[in-house]
């Protein structure tokens, strides 16, 4: 693991001028290269971004934890609800991603590595646990295992009334690795909620909400609740 800038909470981020069209066209190469690790070809849009970053509190010093930034779309939403307070950690296993990351937002810690060692990255950074975890990663590319992997360590890593979100494409919402991503969430989570439909997004996305972590896993081989008990808001349909 190798940290690429230190946080300054008493700064706001200033990005550098660098255009869309160049992280779009950065984001496609990185695509390229790995596209099961990037697994998609175009960054979030602000307004995905600012349905993800909703959790992040405006009041007092939260440490935000974003895992998979990519080109920093949800990091801009986040550095603009923290205003220079709390601390901002993001992990990114592509080290070109994270290049750009903190060059263009030097108070963000970057940790070069494997978000599954998310619990080890808090403690090397003098962390005991996070207020809110933002996720950027792409859930449907991930094996079952891995899925369990980085749950295990967000749960692991998360204040016990923090939360955890993550976003997922609309069109895939009813593939399986989308069904099993739903009913591992739910295992590991006293509260899901699904956010209303960003259509605007290309392509269109929603985001989970989590909250409340649960320290034990109910024993259940379908991966649901032991009782079953889910928490939804209807999406809002625009």
């Amino acid at each position: 693991m190798t940290t690429l800038a230190s946080t300054k909470p008493e700064t706001i981020s200033t990005p550098s001028p660098v255009s869309n069209s160049d992280d779009r066209a950065a984001f496609l190469r990185e695509f390229l290269r790995a596209p099961f690790t990037v697994a998609a070809v175009t960054p979030s849009g602000k307004q995905l971004a600012d349905v993800v970053t909703a959790t992040v509190p405006r009041t007092g010093a939260p440490l935000v934890v974003e895992l998979g930034p990519g080109m920093g779309a949800f990091t801009a939403a986040i550095q603009h609800r923290l205003a220079g307070r709390g601390r901002h950690l993001a992990i990114e296993i592509n080290a070109r991603f994270a290049d750009r990351l903190a060059a263009r937002y030097p108070q963000v810690d970057v940790a070069v590595t494997d978000a599954r060692g998310l619990r080890d990255v808090l403690t090397q950074h003098g962390h005991d646990h996070a207020d809110v975890i933002v996720s950027g990663l792409p859930w449907a590319a991930f094996a079952p295992g891995r899925q369990d992997d980085l749950l295990d360590a967000v749960v692991d890593s998360l204040a016990p009334n923090g939360a955890f979100t993550t976003f997922a494409y609309t069109h895939t919402r009813w593939a399986p690795p989308a069904r099993r991503l739903r009913r591992v969430l739910r295992s590991r989570f006293e509260e899901v909620v699904l956010s209303r439909t960003v259509w605007t997004n290309l392509p269109p996305a929603f985001v989970y909400y989590c909250r409340r972590p649960r320290t034990s896993l109910p024993a259940s081989a379908s991966g649901l609740p032991a009782n079953g008990t889910a928490y939804r808001v209807p999406a809002q349909r625009t």
